[in-house]
């Protein structure tokens, strides 16, 4: 039986893809800015990526399926959710693709402020106007399987009737058993930014669960004025993740513990 195909705009390294390919899909086109998110692609899935731009690229083959992860900071509440970040109507070029490639079905991830932004009534439209019927779910990835708390909006775009929401699992993945697998002894890819000075000193200090409060408790010398004003607010920066629960949302900065709770359960380094 031949394959279904889908097109991923917004690639990033492919894990949209990877979900779609997965379940039996074929990816016959993935395009991403990013040079080196498409070599990663195309390392791990089939090679279809190029680096280029959703705007400006035209050569768009037939697909049953279009995915979008257009991107999401301008729209995010961790962010300034800036109406005029020109990354904002770069969700506007999917019914452009969608029409070119003629798609059955249509997805689109974002995060869910992006439901109320004047881009999604305007790509809605859109979509309806080429005949798609469009329907909304708000899912957490820790409901489907996945060790960490993630809450993304999706955007249904069908041709060929409603689609079931998918239905959340009964068992939830904590991030200690995401771990848990022991590292080879020698894996010369296998790196992470190794703390040096006053951060490894208050990294060193934080126990399991805790965070930024424990240093201000134990060494006070270390830290940083910003961290005296705001007191005991935010205080998931320099957190440990609880082996017990699933982490937090990760963030592509998940390197700089500053962000989040992004530490490891027990070792002195971020994920």
């Amino acid at each position: 039986m031949q394959k279904l195909t889908h097109i991923d705009m917004f690639s990033g390294a492919g894990l949209f893809s990877a979900g779609f390919v997965d379940v039996g899909f074929e990816p016959v086109l993935a395009i991403d800015l990013a040079k080196e998110a498409v070599a990663s692609y195309n390392l791990n899935l089939p090679p279809v990526a190029i680096a280029g731009s959703v705007t400006t690229f035209n050569e768009i083959p037939p697909a049953d399926v279009l995915i979008a992860g257009p991107p999401c900071q301008g729209f995010s509440t961790l962010g300034r959710q800036d109406p005029l970040d020109v990354r904002n109507g770069l969700a506007l070029e999917v019914p452009r693709w969608a029409d070119a490639c003629g798609a059955s079905v249509v997805v689109i991830e974002n995060v869910p402020p992006f439901l109320a932004s004047p881009q999604w009534r305007e790509l809605a439209t859109a979509l309806e106007a080429q005949g798609y019927v469009i329907d909304t779910w708000v899912l957490d990835a820790v409901e489907h399987g996945t060790p960490q708390l993630r809450r993304r909006a999706f955007t249904i775009a069908s041709k060929v009737g409603a689609l079931a929401k998918p239905v959340p699992s009964t068992e939830r993945i904590s991030a200690g058993h995401a771990i848990a697998s022991p590292m080879p002894d020698e894996d010369p890819l296998h790196t992470w930014p190794i703390p040096r000075g006053v951060a490894a000193e208050r990294i060193a200090l934080i126990p399991e669960k805790g965070d930024k409060r424990d240093v201000m408790r134990l060494a006070p010398h270390l830290c940083p004025p910003s961290w005296v004003k705001v007191g005991c607010q935010a205080t998931d920066v320099w957190g440990r993740i609880d082996p017990a629960a699933p982490a937090n949302t990760i963030r592509c900065t998940f390197q700089n513990p500053s962000k989040g709770r992004y530490l490891h359960p027990t070792a002195n380094r971020t994920l």
